[in-house]
């Protein structure tokens, strides 16, 4: 029973999936030594759509279900499904075979590099260490070229090597860690000259100026509003010393435009401070004054953790034109020196407990003023005593 070839073709495009490609390929290879399976009557109706075609096309052969297929019919079977090709599984198996090869080469490739690379590090880091321990391991020279005997020259010459570098090391180590000096701050003043009663410690950056980078100007410091009445109203009972974490080469040029008339005695910047846990921290007992008597400004908790009772913290100036918080600090500080507060300490303890202590303190004062308005207004309500009103009436007052 011949088929329509629009069927036929139907048929065909089911058949061009991969798994029935491959099973037809099986069959096909297997076709004359093995008995018909269920595939079959597929390959013998593709095998007679085959032979019709070249029926048509002028071909004299035609096959009939159930008989041997043709051995001229694999060609053109491989023409109509070239996934069944032999040509195309060996043309993909050598393919394979070249990646997998050239990914081989590939990685013993990167395994020589990475071999090459470890014995350059490790190289240079042998080399590195050698010249360290001959660097900061030999002794000490006179100027006439005479080595200069230690505690290490009695010792084996490597082990003298060896604890040269260690002591240098740990020198270099305590330079980074630790102040500079011992004594931050010379000996206070003896008289005919006058040394004020307390020491006022300022941190610079978002305390007195706001640093700013554009693209157009680079780094630029803004003062902060109300900066120069500060420092000439606090130079006149206090000590005035710059304390930061920034670097010298940055502080100086910026303070000697802040401060043309000399109010701050002193600045002290990073090689001052000690290397705590990742933080420059201002550590007062270098400072070399009562610390009864000093009184730290500064935002940032972790440059005073030392030294806390010491410190009253003031919010950090985001470089914002509306701030007074300076005009604040003055009346506090002047309280502080009118009263002749003997521990500044215990002061600064109480409003360390709040959050914002300028806030707190223009609170307290808001109320002490209205306490002494009240108590005024009392005093004044009261009776005047019967004697002064009858002498004031006698005197015609």
């Amino acid at each position: 029973m011949s088929m329509a070839p629009a069927t036929v073709l139907q048929m065909l495009r089911g058949l061009s999936t991969p798994r029935v490609l491959t099973r037809i390929h099986q069959h096909r290879t297997l076709a004359l030594s093995s008995a018909p399976t269920p595939l079959s009557p597929i390959l013998h109706t593709a095998r007679g759509y085959s032979s019709t075609a070249k029926h048509e096309a002028g071909g004299a052969t035609t096959s009939t279900e159930g008989s041997t297929p043709p051995i001229s019919n694999a060609p053109l079977l491989a023409k109509l499904f070239p996934q069944t090709s032999p040509e195309v599984d060996s043309n993909a198996e050598q393919e394979r075979q070249k990646r997998e090869e050239e990914e081989a080469k590939e990685n013993e490739r990167a395994w020589k590099r990475m071999k090459l690379g470890f014995a350059i590090f490790g190289g240079g880091g042998v080399v590195a260490g050698l010249w360290a321990v001959y660097e900061f391991g030999k002794p000490e020279v006179d100027p006439n070229g005479q080595t200069i005997e230690d505690e290490f020259t009695s010792k084996p010459l490597l082990q003298q090597y060896v604890q040269r570098m260690w002591k240098s090391l740990h020198y270099y180590q305590r330079m980074i860690q630790e102040p500079s000096r011992a004594k931050l701050l010379p000996d206070p003043l003896k008289a005919p000259y006058v040394q004020p009663r307390y020491t006022l410690v300022l941190e610079m950056k978002d305390v007195l100026v706001h640093p700013d980078w554009t693209y157009q100007t680079g780094w630029r410091f803004k003062k902060r509003p109300g900066v120069d009445h500060f420092l000439a109203e606090c130079a006149k009972d206090f000590e005035i010393v710059v304390f930061t974490a920034e670097q010298g080469m940055t502080v100086f040029p910026i303070l000697d435009a802040l401060d043309p008339n000399g109010y701050i005695m002193y600045r002290l910047v990073r090689d001052a401070t000690h290397f705590v846990d990742g933080h420059h921290v201002k550590n007062l007992d270098n400072l070399n004054r009562d610390l009864k008597k000093v009184i730290v400004i500064d935002w940032d908790a972790n440059a005073t953790k030392m030294h806390p009772d010491n410190t009253f913290g003031l919010a950090r100036w985001h470089g914002n034109d509306d701030d007074a918080q300076l005009l604040d600090l003055i009346a506090f500080l002047k309280i502080i020196a009118q009263n002749n507060v003997d521990d500044v300490r215990e002061v600064l303890h109480y409003y360390r407990q709040f959050d914002d202590p300028i806030n707190q303190f223009r609170d307290n004062q808001r109320k002490l003023a209205e306490q002494m308005q009240e108590a005024e207004r009392i005093e004044q309500s009261k009776t005047k005593p019967m004697v002064k009103q009858w002498s004031r009436n006698i005197l015609g007052r």
